[in-house]
């Protein structure tokens, strides 16, 4: 293969997928497919069996992919901007669908032509460098691309480009020394990003049954409560990714989201789908080692939280209660792993307080929306217009949790449970606080958009958890 010393006076023929854009269209596609009718599940199966152009052909009769949210390479795109101010001839060329490959070339306005997959013929690999040659009829051309599939066009072609090579391209760019783009470097942080760890801590719900029944101190129960910790968060984990794949369009319009891991490109589609495979294979074997009822309650929390980013999270109210339920269901895990019968004063408690919780981030989306008043936000069903009614719900919520707990404090359980029940009246005042105090600050526009996490990590709310903890233990638990 000879290089090319005069870049302009040979076309450069542009990959798509990998290249152009951090991502794989078929892949989004298909998760886009899914998300409105997860039916299609048992369609896809058979358009496969007609060839990959036909499935590719398919979804893109019934998907649309937006060109301006797309995760292009910078750097790569900039480029391509100065060969084609050059007067060099650029071609895309992609295994992509038609229906998909044109919008994105007239949106990014440097192609001279397009050449994509149809519904009979998957332009990739071997038949992209037949269709290739046999275009160019002898004429040389450059070719930039990713993937194993590019190579045999690398092979074929006068000079090439390598982009944020796979394996297999950057073994080949390396042993014959072409020009390569890099992609950006990932790190732990990086991928702990994707699994979001930060939002463990809201598993630490698990350990208040233990807690609350004096039981945390037994190696048996805390061992448990550790394993059903660990659990959770993995099963967690995995929704989180599945979410991020389903939610791709409406988080790269988000100014926070659209930097995740997989809305702009870091991670593939198909590494994701592994991890959260894997993560789900460690959620259930732990689970093994735990009661069977345990087993049941992540069963019903992966379902719930699954159905709850597919469709859920966009109907009014419902999202806000599910949302509420999944903290509860947190609870519940932590009583069923060990062993320790469910209360009705705690259950109770904590749906009223997470439900005003579900209802500060809501408040804090209608908060920071600059739609107008009777648009609805991207993903939701709620409407800015709606911003006071959610916050009215939310602050009835959180003396809703006030009440239920005043009246436990005052129960027969707190009297049996303690030996000075009055030493337990301050944890009104205290979770009054730390929900008014919330949804304060989500009015000032000072509020973090997770508050379970902001209640966990917020030095104030950790001190007057700390005082409430003390308060539970110095009230003395009977033998």
């Amino acid at each position: 293969m000879s290089v090319q010393s005069s870049k302009q006076f040979v076309d450069l023929v542009v990959d798509l997928d990998g290249t152009l854009i951090a991502t794989d269209l078929l892949w989004e596609s298909i998760f886009q497919l899914l998300k409105k009718n997860m039916l299609y599940l048992f369609v896809l199966p058979f358009w496969a069996l007609k060839g990959k152009g036909n499935l590719k052909h398919q979804i893109s009769q019934r998907v649309c992919i937006n060109p301006a949210l797309l995760p292009y390479r910078q750097d790569f795109l900039e480029f391509l901007r100065e060969e084609h101010s050059k007067g060099r001839r650029i071609v895309l060329a992609t295994g992509a669908a038609r229906q998909f490959a044109e919008p994105i070339a007239a949106h990014i306005g440097l192609f001279d032509a397009v050449y994509a997959t149809d519904e009979t013929r998957n332009l990739t690999s071997k038949l992209k460098t037949e269709f290739l040659l046999k275009t160019f009829d002898g004429r040389s051309f450059a070719y930039a691309g990713n993937s194993r599939a590019d190579i045999p066009v690398f092979e074929a072609a006068s000079e090439a480009i390598v982009v944020a090579p796979d394996r297999a391209a950057a073994k080949w760019q390396h042993a014959h020394s072409v020009r390569m783009f890099e992609a950006p470097k990932t790190s732990w942080r990086t991928f702990f990003r994707m699994l979001r760890v930060h939002q463990w801590m809201k598993n630490t719900l698990i350990f208040v049954p233990p807690t609350l029944d004096h039981e945390i101190t037994n190696w048996v129960t805390l061992s448990a409560a550790l394993i059903a910790f660990v659990a959770f968060s993995a099963a967690a984990s995995a929704i989180y990714i599945l979410n991020d794949l389903f939610d791709l369009p409406l988080d790269r319009q988000h100014a926070r989201k659209r930097s995740r891991p997989f809305a702009s490109g870091v991670f593939s589609i198909p590494f994701g789908l592994r991890i959260a495979f894997l993560l789900l294979v460690i959620a259930g074997l732990l689970a093994m080692q735990l009661p069977w009822a345990f087993s049941v309650v992540l069963g019903v929390y992966i379902i719930a939280t699954t159905a709850y980013s597919l469709s859920l999270k966009r109907m009014l109210l419902i999202d806000v209660l599910m949302l509420a339920g999944l903290y509860t269901l947190r609870v519940l895990a932590g009583a069923a792993a060990t062993n320790i019968a469910g209360s009705f004063w705690l259950l109770a408690f904590s749906s009223f307080f997470f439900l005003s919780l579900a209802l500060v981030k809501r408040y804090v989306e209608l908060q920071s929306t600059t739609l107008l008043e009777k648009d609805r936000i991207a993903g939701r069903g709620y409407r800015q217009s709606d911003r006071e009614v959610v916050a009215q719900c939310g602050v009835a919520s959180a003396f809703a949790a006030a009440t239920v707990l005043a009246l436990y404090v005052d129960s027969d359980s707190v009297v049996r449970l303690y030996s000075y029940p009055w030493m337990i009246w301050p944890l009104c005042p205290i979770v009054l606080y730390l929900n008014i105090r919330i949804w304060i600050l989500a009015h000032r526009g000072e509020m973090h958009e997770d508050p379970v996490v902001f209640i966990i990590s917020d030095w104030r709310s950790q001190v007057m958890i700390a005082i409430g903890a003390a308060l539970l233990l110095y009230g003395g638990a009977r033998a």
